[in-house]
């Protein structure tokens, strides 16, 4: 059965831990990964009305298109390519304020214009990303990297 989320109000912060806890509930008895991506997924689409908000799994050497909200997406990223990529490799959050200035950007859509990109890890390897993308410039900021990481880390079970 479909949980719905209580819509959050207020700040950015304030949305966040109205949603932290709902994500927390919606995922902690399913066991399917793709599920709970599925999941996270619309309930952060839902939150914030973002662009795109997605995973790519670590599949074969290259991250594979996962659960995702949003136009269509960009179906394999390579090991350090594009901020995905890069986020892999490196093994950290980045935030990009303006995509047009990030080396190497992987243009899946036109209109996105600032993105965030969250590893998601396991057993200290990266196991996914959490890649969410603005149509406005300078969406993203600490906030949102301290959140997303701790819901990268639920979904991580560790």
């Amino acid at each position: 059965m479909a949980e719905t989320l209580q819509k959050a109000e207020g700040s950015k912060q304030e949305q966040y831990e109205t949603l932290l806890p709902q994500i927390a509930s919606l995922i902690e008895a399913e066991t399917d990964e793709v599920a709970n991506m599925a999941n996270v997924a619309a309930a952060i689409m839902e939150t914030f009305r973002f662009w795109w908000v997605g995973f790519y799994r670590v599949k074969e050497k290259q991250l594979v298109l996962s659960p995702f909200q949003g136009p269509l997406a960009c179906t394999r990223i390579g090991y350090g390519k594009g901020v995905c990529g890069t986020a892999w490799k490196e093994g950290r959050t980045i935030i990009v304020p303006d995509v047009e200035t990030f080396p190497g950007h992987i243009a899946c859509s036109s209109a996105s214009r600032s993105e965030i990109v969250i590893p998601l890890f396991r057993q200290g390897e990266v196991f996914a990303v959490l890649d969410i993308d603005s149509e406005y410039l300078n969406t993203f900021d600490e906030t949102d990297a301290h959140y997303l990481e701790c819901i990268g880390k639920l979904l991580s079970r560790e």
